[in-house]
């Protein structure tokens, strides 16, 4: 069987708006909205205010992973009455292992933020981890997260399909 590569995809350059391109001079990084960051101009990549943002993004994202971990121990409590039908009580035991999977997918994730305010601390956030290149803003915005520049994240993928974790 042969083996196909697969073309990585072709980026569009991202349209800035030029209404919102000076935006970020008058306002705290923290009430910055993503059109706003994404207006930046390239030579402002991980300023001041752009790490602000970033920060405050992350910082919003573990306060809803504690609150949603916080709901989960509710529900869990609520649900904990013994139901005498088994087709109930099987679906109320999937329903808490999905649960459960989601808040253990969510921990892993908080680590992750974590890291992410540690680099923002450090100075090194937005920078790829093997490369030492920018990131992007459009990339961090949906990935706060991400660690890796698009090309280093894919390679990474590639390998891992095929010689496996």
């Amino acid at each position: 069987m042969t083996e196909r590569l697969i073309a990585p995809p072709i980026q569009a350059a991202a349209k800035k708006d030029p209404k919102l391109a000076n935006n970020w001079k008058t306002k705290p990084g923290d009430q910055l909205t993503d059109d706003e960051i994404r207006a930046m101009p390239d030579s402002e990549y991980m300023n001041d205010k752009q790490l602000a943002f970033f920060r405050h993004k992350l910082s919003v994202l573990k306060q809803e992973i504690h609150a949603s971990a916080g709901a989960t121990t509710e529900h869990l409590r609520e649900d904990a009455a013994v139901v005498p039908d088994p087709a109930d009580r099987a679906t109320i035991e999937e329903e808490h292992a999905l649960e459960l999977r989601t808040r253990d997918r969510e921990r892993k994730l908080l680590k992750k933020i974590e890291q992410s305010i540690a680099r923002i601390d450090s100075g090194d956030y937005g920078y790829c981890d093997e490369t030492g290149e920018p990131i992007g803003v459009g990339r961090l915005i949906a990935r706060p997260t991400a660690n890796l520049s698009l090309e280093a994240q894919q390679r990474r993928e590639i390998k891992q399909k095929m010689f496996g974790d």
